[in-house]
């Protein structure tokens, strides 16, 4: 199918006429709200200037301090937003708009959108619950929803963990909040818990004097309180042992890991054998 476009002749008093009825409306909205508009403007660029300038100065100010990293940095996010909503209804206010009757639409949008957003909002209160219940703070070394690691951060909706492998695990916060949380600094100094085995005929005495000299060789590993070497478990052909010396937070992974290499070639080199599965066939045959 064509299209065929046309020219339509206006006459020149007609569009002379057109244009300066709109140049008039242009002229009367300028007048009735430029100075609302360019006013909301201003005061948008102060304000964000501003909150910008009080939340880094307050952040300066607390790091300064030393005050916990975990409720800081939650603080922070909490103040910036509850700043921004305080400029954004100024602005409105500015523009000649309603603040009640805006609020009123406001709080309707947001029951749909808070069944829209449904997790998100139960992430926000797990956020509260865990800066009021403290189950852990930016530094701890915990395990929690099937991840392990040092606590970077502790957002109003996430939580920021790194792992050993310097992998970085963002955890929401209303799982986390409900869940199970392991925490490895509660007390103080970590005790490292590294699980082995040896087969059953190993004699455990000469087990546990190799064991515990190539712990304690191992720089990081603290001789107060002293490692400990016990037997956790008999099975039919093994032996299962625990190595457990302390350490401090810092360097808890690298403990963990030297260790169990120190404790393996130290068996190895005095002939301390590991498990060897064996099963029993019996022949039923004549």
């Amino acid at each position: 199918m064509n299209i065929f476009l046309q020219s339509v002749s206006i006459p020149t008093d007609q569009a002379i006429k057109i244009g300066s009825t709109w140049a008039s409306k242009a002229k009367d909205l300028l007048f009735d709200y430029g100075p609302n508009i360019l006013g909301a403007i201003v005061v948008y660029l102060i304000g964000q200037w501003i909150i910008n300038r009080v939340v880094a100065l307050l952040r300066r100010s607390i790091a300064h301090k030393k005050f916990d990293a975990s409720l800081s940095g939650f603080l922070l996010s909490l103040l910036k937003v509850t700043l921004l909503l305080v400029l954004f209804l100024s602005i409105a206010g500015i523009l000649g708009i309603n603040i009640m009757g805006f609020s009123a639409i406001l709080a309707g949008a947001a029951v749909g959108i808070g069944a829209a957003l449904n997790g998100s909002l139960g992430n926000l209160a797990g956020g509260v619950m865990l800066m009021i219940f403290r189950p852990f703070k930016v530094g701890d070394i915990i395990e929690a929803q099937g991840s392990a690691g040092v606590v970077k951060e502790l957002g109003i909706f996430s939580t920021v963990i790194l792992t050993p492998e310097n992998k970085t695990v963002i955890l929401p916060n209303g799982p986390l909040s409900t869940g199970v949380i392991t925490n490895f600094n509660t007390h103080g100094n970590l005790r490292v818990d590294i699980n082995m085995a040896i087969a059953n005929d190993q004699d455990v005495d000469k087990a546990r004097m190799i064991a515990l000299a190539a712990v304690k060789s191992h720089p990081k590993v603290m001789q107060t309180p002293a490692p400990e070497f016990v037997v956790s478990s008999v099975s039919d052909f093994m032996t299962k042992i625990a190595v457990r010396p302390y350490t401090t937070q810092a360097d808890y992974w690298e403990v963990y890991f030297g260790v169990t290499e120190l404790v393996k070639k130290a068996f190895e080199a005095n002939g301390i054998a590991g498990p060897t599965p064996t099963h029993v066939i019996i022949n039923k045959q004549a």
